[in-house]
């Protein structure tokens, strides 16, 4: 059966504006017509999109609609005040973000100063930072990694995108002499040392107001 491009492109449209978060090619592909062509659908979208108030952008290595960048300022009023992220929080996620898998004494021996937990904590509580693994070394520590809604949060396709060490202070993420030659992580592949936590990711969910009710 051929599939009608124009229809996926409408049926992409419609997944991504009813969506909950970004989707992955993967998500739309699961909820359309087997043979869908996910990857021109989005490309159209794409197209149709640039340079509208609304735009297609990729986050986390997946997709979703929001507010041209140039037009935030329209937003300003009505967005809730962020919660303000203190140095200590700030020095952690950068540390965090750029030498993950990290344990706590890791990001100790980084920063020079005993890590506080409440500083752990309200990176955990804001879905920035999570619980990634332990380590095979005696006390078993565990180890620390960002998540999606940090590369959403920054606006980022993926952790190659992370800006360097002037951008990143410019932007108020780094407030931290590291070291110039620190590497960018691949958060998915696991160090030697280093047990998996299960990170099974869960089923996209949709705003119930575009869905229509069950009937018995």
């Amino acid at each position: 059966m051929s599939l009608d491009p124009a229809q996926t492109e409408r049926e992409v449209e419609a997944l991504l504006f009813a969506a909950a978060g970004p989707l992955s090619d993967k998500d739309l592909a699961q909820r359309l017509p087997e043979g869908a062509d996910v990857a021109a659908a989005i490309a159209a979208l794409q197209a149709r999109y640039e340079g509208r108030g609304v735009e297609l952008a990729q986050v986390a290595g997946r997709w979703r609609f929001q507010t041209a960048g140039d037009l935030a300022w329209l937003m300003t009023e009505e967005r809730e005040e962020p919660r303000r992220l203190s140095k200590a929080a700030q020095e952690t996620l950068a540390i965090i973000a750029y030498h993950q898998p990290v344990t706590r004494a890791e990001i100790e021996a980084v920063r020079g100063v005993q890590a506080s937990k409440g500083t752990l904590d309200v990176l955990l509580e804001l879905g920035l930072v999570k619980m990634r693994g332990r380590r095979r070394t005696p006390g078993r520590p565990v180890t620390y990694g960002t998540t999606d809604a940090f590369l959403e949060h920054y606006g980022l396709a993926s952790l190659g995108d992370l800006p360097g060490m002037a951008e990143m202070k410019a932007a108020g993420l780094l407030s931290l002499d590291l070291p110039a030659d620190f590497t960018v992580p691949n958060p998915d592949q696991l160090s030697p040392d280093e047990d998996p936590l299960d990170l099974e990711g869960e089923a996209p969910e949709f705003h119930v107001d575009f869905l229509g009710e069950e009937t018995n």
